[in-house]
C-alpha cells in the first residue's frame, strides 16, 4: 500500500474533487443509464462542504477525497472518491478504517449510500457496513459503532 495522508479539504478543493467524481462514478452511472456530464459534478458541488472533509493525498498528491457529514443520529459518509489507478491498493480500506476508528469512539453509527452493482459495497461490507434498504439505483447501508449498537450508551432505555 503507498503512504497516504489526509488533510482537512478546502473550497479550492471543490473543482479537483467534482473532476474525480464525474471520473469514479461514470461507468456505473452509465451502466445505470444515470450518466450525465453536468449532473454527476454538479450534485458534488451542491452537497460539498469543506469542514466535514478531507483530502486524500498519496507521496503530496491529490489522489481522493472523503467526507463524514454529523446528523442527529449518525455520521454520513460522503464523496469517497480515490483515483482509479489507486483503487484496489489497500488505501481505501486504510482510510475507511481511521474514520471508522473516530466514529466508534464516539458511540456513533455511520450511514451510506452506494450505486446499485457498484464495486465499493464490498469495501464497506467488509467494513461492517450492511443493508438498510435499497432501490433500482442506491443502496442504503449503516455501520453500527465497534463494541455494538451505540458503544458507551445506556441499554433499552437504562439510564447510567
Amino acid at each position: 500500500m503507498a503512504d497516504w495522508e489526509l488533510r482537512p479539504a478546502s473550497g479550492a478543493d471543490l473543482e479537483p474533487v467534482a473532476e474525480l467524481r464525474a471520473v469514479v462514478m461514470r461507468p456505473d452511472l452509465e451502466r445505470l443509464g444515470r450518466y450525465d456530464e453536468h449532473r454527476v459534478r454538479q450534485r458534488l458541488r451542491d452537497s460539498f462542504v469543506p469542514e466535514h472533509a478531507w483530502i486524500i493525498e498519496v507521496g503530496g498528491e491529490f489522489a481522493g477525497c472523503v467526507a463524514l457529514r454529523p446528523a442527529e443520529d449518525a455520521h454520513w459518509l460522503e464523496h469517497f472518491f480515490l483515483a482509479p489507478h489507486l483503487q484496489g491498493s489497500g488505501i481505501g480500506s486504510g482510510v475507511l478504517r481511521e474514520l471508522l476508528e473516530r466514529c466508534d469512539r464516539e458511540g456513533r453509527p455511520v450511514r451510506l449510500n452506494v450505486l446499485q452493482g457498484s464495486p465499493a459495497r464490498r469495501l464497506y461490507e467488509r467494513h461492517g457496513f450492511t443493508v438498510e434498504s435499497e432501490d433500482t439505483v442506491d443502496v442504503w447501508m449503516v455501520r453500527e459503532p465497534a463494541g455494538g449498537p451505540r458503544a458507551g450508551a445506556a441499554p433499552d432505555g437504562v439510564r447510567p
